[in-house]
């Protein structure tokens, strides 16, 4: 704190003297204490608040030959839906393409809950709902099992469905990072147990050539 010394005059009625000004003295103890607390503080936030990052393992870019040489695991094609990712667009078709049997149209779609939400959900509504009722479960204390378990248990209720769907993930070559990201978390938002970003078919390639007015027109022209 600043402290002032003031002196007295002459006690014989001499005249009084000047007050001398002395320079003030700041004391700097509550300012350190302060510091530290601040400091303190910081260091435990920045510990505290992690940053959250989604992990993606991709496959290993494989040439034409190597991809013949690659078994495919068969799917069954009543169970499969495939989402093709194009620029800032999401389409999707049910089973598999088969240009023998004829190819099927793509359907447009978007990120919102009435888009390509709402049709998974659809076809995972059984896996769904019974994660949500285990999820509650646990919520309410119905169901007691240790907090490390939990996604033991999570993941075992997605490895014995037999009813979800198998989504396939494919995207073009100028899709956007954000648009992968966002696929990615209607995954886990609707609780799909089996899904895979695998490439696009030739038949798909066709497809989404059609959809975007590129595909090479038949010649009709015949030699005279």
């Amino acid at each position: 704190m600043a402290d002032i010394i003031e002196s007295g005059g002459n006690k014989k009625g001499g005249k009084k003297g000047r007050k001398k000004a002395h320079p003030g003295h700041v004391d700097m103890t509550p300012m350190v204490d302060l510091a530290c607390l601040l400091l303190t503080f910081f260091m435990l936030t920045t510990a505290f608040s992690k940053a959250k990052v989604m992990e993606i393992v991709l496959p290993d870019k494989l040439t034409d030959k190597q991809k013949e040489k690659v078994k495919q695991p068969e799917v069954d094609k009543d169970k499969v839906i495939n989402i093709i990712l194009i620029d800032d667009k999401v389409y999707y078709y049910n089973g598999l393409a088969d240009p023998k049997k004829g190819l099927p149209e793509l359907q447009l779609t978007n990120f919102s809950k009435d888009g390509i939400r709402k049709i998974l959900l659809k076809r995972n509504k059984d896996l769904y709902l019974k994660l949500s009722d285990f999820n509650k479960s646990i919520a309410t204390g119905k169901l007691k099992i240790p907090k490390d378990s939990i996604e033991k248990s999570l993941r075992k209720i997605k490895k014995e469905d037999q009813v979800g769907p198998v989504v396939l993930i494919k995207a073009g070559d100028k899709v956007k990072y954000g648009s992968i990201v966002d696929i990615i978390d209607e995954m886990a938002i609707c609780s799909i147990a089996r899904y895979a970003i695998v490439d696009l078919t030739p038949p798909e390639k066709l497809m989404v050539a059609k959809v975007q007015g590129t595909a090479p027109v038949a010649s009709n022209q015949g030699k005279n």
